[in-house]
């Protein structure tokens, strides 16, 4: 089914987007922002269907980024799980990697995902060779699996030492667990990673058990009602890899769909830079509740498997690289006991939300601080329940932090825009700076409800010398789902010395991981245009912690190109040449990617509502508070803007779904998609 209309549904924290773009002759495109149902999100993505006023049944293909398993895990609000693991090792997730949950001093708590109680032991050992030491005790397994369903749980992890090597006891107990386990809730490790480092994969598999329950539940409830609504078809979920699967598998592999969100602004994000020519991107996704940053070279987002959502729960699974700061439109500012003007990590989230939204937030955000200094039209701010006064904002903020700080309330508001853009900068310096990019060499790709807002003063904080912000802004995660291709990753440790490895042997791991992507493609319900598989190596040094992903250009390299390229690598990213030292092959990663057709985003803005020219767009004039002086600023309305139109800062650009603001000295013209492209001024 390739599908000529399709709709991308991306559920956040605030706001359920949704893009719907017909490709049929003379079709069009439909956008709905909704506030997120969060007891249900079902209903936010019914409401946003609902908005378009289109005919649910005359949809091909339904695409869908959801935060259920990603809201689950940080809230803890998971499915009862038991865990059975190799004698003696039922505390590798607890134990941990020697860290703390606190850098200085003994402070800090850490919740393991299944508790003590619920991990289970059972004779087994398989050695890191292979080789079984011990034979798993069956009768043991089966008593263990018994007492579990006795203490009421719903899913089981079955993790033990060494799978990845020799898979042979983990599918065993499977088949023993499942002639009882009263469900399909069954996760074993190797099944899910089959990767060395017993900590990472235990958790992983933890997480994966722990919110099996949670998003098939989910997925029935949305497939309920959108079958309600005449959609007799399959839906695909976004992964947090960037790519796609089908409704009907997804549960399988539920840790995956960790990070979803994120990670489809991040494949919209890639694929509109192309088209508008910027193939090296930092993207800042700035929403409500935070903001997502990472970064993009050669229209490639980064992908890395070592995700941690928070502190002892590394995730390795493949996941686009997003870092995340607890700063978004709705971070709550406030005054520390030292006196000084903190921002975040508290947010006010949906409900109450900032205080302008006139749902009884009475706390100042960087929302409420953008609308203060003029930046946002307090008429046109969405999902406002009842109208609140500028004069009120201006109270709370004198109140709450112009009083404790010395300033007026105007001034409050500069320093808490101030101080959250200082945040959002530091996220941004550990994607480049941090892994030795020049950030000069980068366009910042703006988006978000709020991303644009502060997109110009990020840029010249950094050096940046480009802003593009996207036709759509505030709905670019949904376009992310329309635009997303179908993707499978797989990974196998290795672990030896480059000097020692079986060449033909690497070869067969990554042949394999080719045939089986494109087996799990062919399953899906999208026919895909092309289908490409992209290779690389997790290395390091002999010796070494860390590791480094090195990208293969074939699976025919030998041990010379391997260690040839694991150098190359290395130098780029600390500047340090070590040819002395050996390489080690830690693991093989393949990522088999079914590309689907080209979306053509020219449409995104309707061509027909644009005015002849600059004026024919200006909406009014109004004052902006720019680096402490308040200065006359034309508003325009982004949807009217001429394709050839310069616009130069001050400014501020309206549309449904954003507002963008151009700093005093800014330059900006809009490409053949509709994109604006902002030259920062010095």
């Amino acid at each position: 089914m390739r599908g000529k209309v399709v709709a991308g549904i991306d559920v956040g924290g605030t706001f359920t987007d949704l893009i719907l773009i017909d490709g049929r002759e003379g079709g069009g495109v439909s956008i709905a922002k909704t506030p997120t149902t969060t007891d249900n999100q079902a209903y936010g993505v019914v409401a946003a269907l609902g908005a378009t006023k289109f005919p649910v049944p005359e949809i091909d293909l339904i695409v869908h980024g959801t935060t259920t398993t990603t809201n689950a895990v940080l809230e803890r609000r998971l499915a009862r799980t038991g865990m059975i693991t190799t004698e003696g090792f039922r505390d590798i997730i607890e134990l941990g990697r020697r860290t703390r949950p606190q850098p200085y001093g003994m402070t800090g708590t850490f919740v393991p995902v299944i508790p003590r109680n619920l991990r289970l032991e059972v004779p087994e050992r398989v050695e890191a060779s292979g080789k079984v030491r011990l034979p798993l005790d069956e009768e043991a397994m089966r008593a263990a699996v018994k007492q579990l369903i006795d203490a009421g749980c719903e899913s089981l992890v079955i993790h033990f030492l060494h799978a990845y090597a020799n898979p042979a006891h983990e599918q065993r107990a499977a088949e023993i667990a499942a002639e009882t386990w009263p469900n399909a809730y069954i996760t074993t490790g190797h099944s899910l990673l089959s990767e060395a480092r017993e900590f990472e994969r235990g958790v992983t598999a933890a997480v994966n058990a722990s919110v099996q329950p949670i998003l098939e539940r989910y997925v029935n409830r949305l497939r309920g009602e959108l079958e309600g609504l005449g959609y007799a078809r399959d839906f695909l979920i976004m992964n947090g890899n960037g790519g796609m699967i089908s409704a009907r598998f997804v549960t399988r592999e539920s840790a995956k769909t960790v990070m979803s969100g994120p990670a489809s602004g991040v494949i919209a994000a890639a694929y509109t830079g192309k088209r508008a020519g910027f193939e090296n991107l930092v993207t800042y996704d700035m929403g409500g509740t935070s903001t997502d940053v990472a970064l993009i070279r050669n229209a490639e987002p980064a992908v890395s498997s070592e995700t941690e959502i928070e502190y002892a729960m590394p995730i390795h699974v493949p996941m686009v690289a997003v870092h995340t700061v607890g700063a978004g439109g709705g971070s709550i500012a406030r005054v520390d006991a030292s006196g000084l003007i903190q921002v975040g990590p508290e947010s006010a989230g949906a409900s109450p939300g900032p205080i302008c939204y006139g749902r009884g937030g009475e706390e100042p955000t960087i929302t409420d601080a953008n609308l203060l200094l003029g930046r946002l039209d307090p008429k046109r701010l969405l999902a406002v329940d009842a109208p609140v006064t500028v004069e009120h904002v201006r109270k709370i903020f004198e109140e709450k932090i112009g009083r404790a700080a010395g300033l007026d309330a105007v001034q409050a508001a500069g320093a808490v825009l101030r101080l959250g853009n200082i945040k959002m900068a530091g996220a941004i310096r550990m994607v480049s700076v941090g892994r030795g990019h020049d950030p000069r060499d980068f366009a910042l790709f703006a988006f978000g409800g709020a991303g644009p807002l502060h997109a110009s003063a990020l840029a010249r904080e950094l050096g940046l010398p480009t802003v593009l912000v996207p036709a759509r802004p505030g709905i670019t995660n949904a376009l992310g789902c329309v635009v997303a291709d179908l993707r499978h990753d797989f990974v196998n440790t290795v672990n030896q010395p480059v000097a020692l490895l079986d060449e033909a042997a690497m070869r067969a791991v990554l042949e394999r991981h080719r045939e089986e992507g494109e087996a799990l493609i062919a399953k899906e319900a999208v026919t895909p245009e092309t289908i490409r598989t992209i290779h690389s190596a997790d290395m390091q040094f002999v010796g070494q912690t860390h590791i480094l992903n090195v990208e293969l250009p074939s699976p025919d390299v030998d041990r010379a190109t391997l260690q040839a390229l694991f150098e190359k690598a290395y130098f780029a990213r600390f500047r340090v040449e070590l040819p002395e030292i050996r390489a080690s092959l830690v693991n093989l990663n393949t990522s088999v990617i079914g590309a689907r057709a080209a979306v053509d985003l020219s449409r995104l803005i309707d061509p027909a509502g644009r005015a002849a020219t600059l004026d024919g767009a200006l909406r009014e004039t109004r004052p902006v508070w720019f680096d402490g002086t308040w200065q006359d600023t034309p508003v325009y309305l982004r949807e009217k803007l001429p394709l050839d139109a310069i616009v130069a800062g001050p400014a501020i650009l309206e549309q449904m779904d954003a507002t963008t603001v151009l700093e005093p000295g800014d330059r900006a013209v809009s490409d053949a998609d509709g994109n604006i492209i902002v030259e920062v001024g010095k």
